[in-house]
């Protein structure tokens, strides 16, 4: 069974900085994509920034210069900074990751607990 856990959210005021981890654990074969989705109440979930296994990124373009995602493909690991964050980064921050758990077996998407990052004054 895959799980993913993640850690970092926290409160921080206008201006600061956070760093989100998503570690994946459980039977894997390979992890293609792995990424960073947030959800603030009342809105859909949207993809704030993903990288592949061999390191293809793409960023919302909200983020886009203030947020850094990263991966260590030895600990199935992937990261996000965040940097300069804003009121509207407020939200429930939820890893994803797109993996297969044996080579005979199709990629599935994997989904962690949810972090919250509440940016506030």
């Amino acid at each position: 069974q895959v799980q993913l856990v993640e850690s970092g959210g926290d409160l921080v005021q206008p201006g600061g900085s956070l760093r989100l981890s998503c570690a994946a654990s459980g039977s894997i074969f390979s992890i293609s994509r792995m990424g960073w989705y947030r959800q603030a109440p009342g809105t859909e979930r949207e993809l704030v920034a993903s990288i592949t296994s061999d390191s293809k990124i793409n960023y919302a373009e909200s983020v886009q210069g203030r947020f850094t995602i990263s991966r260590d493909n030895a600990k199935n690991t992937v990261y996000l900074q965040m940097n300069s964050l804003k009121f509207e980064d407020t939200a429930v921050y939820y890893c994803n990751a797109r993996l297969r758990e044996r080579i005979t077996t199709p990629p599935i998407n994997y989904w962690g607990q949810g972090a919250q990052v509440t940016v506030s004054a």
